[in-house]
């Protein structure tokens, strides 16, 4: 059985954390806020006080956390995992992050003589709760063979998409999709609204027919009861479309559809809306009538 160290609990990773305990793993957990591992030393993970003294002894290093900069404030500094890892260890990177950074990342792991393997995953929190997740995994095959077992326990799904910085980019692609449907769904509903059409109706007609995507379904049921608990926080899919606007232009692709949807996010942080499900855009289109029961 390989030892595993798993740093960030957050929304996501507490619950890809349990998932690895209910396989019996031996687990030692570390998060910036020690409350949210309180749960996980409940169910028999060690907790650790630094990324380096949670690593010392794993043969593989999970990461799941908001964006670079945690990214860079988990791997790097005295307290960080590069600084604790044994030489012979597989460092997994599963947080949504620019390709630039995954790739200075996996640089400073070899130097460190780690594997490593960019593994992020498309999915939220019941996907994650349920052990459903997909990863997207950019690495040398022999990495990703390594890392595979302890990925199994929290996906449905492994794909290697090629090498290191494939699983990023592949992300972003995914993410930046989602966010722009969204960002359409909610300029379609507050249209629906402004012309005086049966919200209920309208969205039943667009669930059921051609744009009725699963992402459609599942956001456009949030939108319609308002129902903003986070799933995924409007703030990281504003995120996530801009490194997808950074990464694209650096390959000579313009994102237009992302840029415009990337102002309705701006405009959501902008109402107070950061911090709830990105469901919540839906409430900060330009033009919205006032607010009024869509359930009707």
């Amino acid at each position: 059985m390989q030892k595993v160290a798993f740093l960030g609990l957050g929304l996501m990773g507490s619950r890809m954390a349990a998932r690895l305990l209910m396989a019996g793993v031996k687990l030692t957990a570390w998060n910036r806020g020690a409350e949210r591992a309180a749960a996980l030393r409940d169910r028999g993970a060690t907790i650790a006080a630094s990324p380096r003294e949670a690593v010392w002894d794993a043969d593989v290093i999970v990461s799941m956390v908001a964006d670079d900069e945690a990214s860079r404030s988990v791997w790097t500094g005295e307290n960080g995992a590069l600084a604790g890892a044994r030489s012979d260890a597989v460092a997994v990177e599963c947080s949504t992050l620019s390709p630039a950074w995954v790739l200075q990342l996996a640089e400073r792991a070899a130097v460190a003589g780690l594997g490593f393997a960019d593994a992020p995953v498309t999915g939220s929190k019941p996907q994650a709760e349920a052990g459903e997740l997909l990863f997207l995994v950019g690495g040398d095959r022999e990495v990703v063979e390594r890392a595979r077992p302890v990925l199994q326990p929290m996906s449905r799904e492994i794909v290697h998409v090629g090498p290191v910085g494939s699983g990023a980019r592949m992300k972003l692609v995914n993410n930046f999709m989602s966010g722009v449907q969204a960002a359409a769904l909610a300029e379609a509903l507050a249209f629906v609204e402004a012309c005086g059409l049966e919200a209920g109706a309208a969205m039943s007609v667009l669930m059921n027919g051609a744009p009725g995507s699963p992402l459609v379904k599942t956001v456009g049921a949030r939108m319609m009861g308002r129902d903003y608990d986070v799933n995924f926080l409007l703030t990281l899919m504003r995120k996530d479309i801009a490194y997808a606007i950074d990464e694209a232009q650096r390959h000579g692709v313009t994102l237009r559809t992302a840029a415009a949807a990337r102002e309705l996010y701006d405009a959501a942080i902008a109402d107070g809306r950061g911090g709830a499900d990105f469901a919540a855009i839906a409430e900060s289109v330009p033009g919205k009538p006032a607010s009024h029961d869509r359930r009707r």
